[in-house]
């Protein structure tokens, strides 16, 4: 497994991105994780809150909406009392260099 995600809290963001595996890009076929869109997670403990930046592979992605909401469904179920923030943002870009090496395999690539 080879996860490129920053994040405050190695535990937490360990059984947040095993969810995440399960939010996949309907377009490619391949979830959020091994895509390589989840940047960070950050945990804050006292507030009970979990802070998310991701992408998508374009800022047209038609499914964008859906796959946000997605990544929001997995982190609330993970971390139910908590408070979830996903922020999209576009920087650095995503591209294709993102991608795990499992994501890789699994395109084919």
């Amino acid at each position: 497994m080879s996860v490129n995600v920053s994040t405050n809290n190695n535990e937490k963001c360990a059984l947040a991105v095993e969810g995440l595996y399960e939010v996949y890009d309907p377009e490619v076929g391949l979830n959020v994780v091994d895509l390589g869109l989840i940047y960070q997670l950050e945990f804050f403990e006292d507030e009970k809150r979990v802070d998310a930046e991701m992408t998508l592979t374009s800022q047209f992605c038609p499914m964008g909406e859906s796959i946000t909401n997605d990544v929001i469904r997995s982190l609330t179920t993970a971390f139910p009392e908590w408070q979830v923030n996903v922020h999209l943002t576009f920087e650095p870009p995503w591209d294709h260099t993102k991608i795990t090496p499992e994501g890789k395999e699994f395109l084919g690539q």
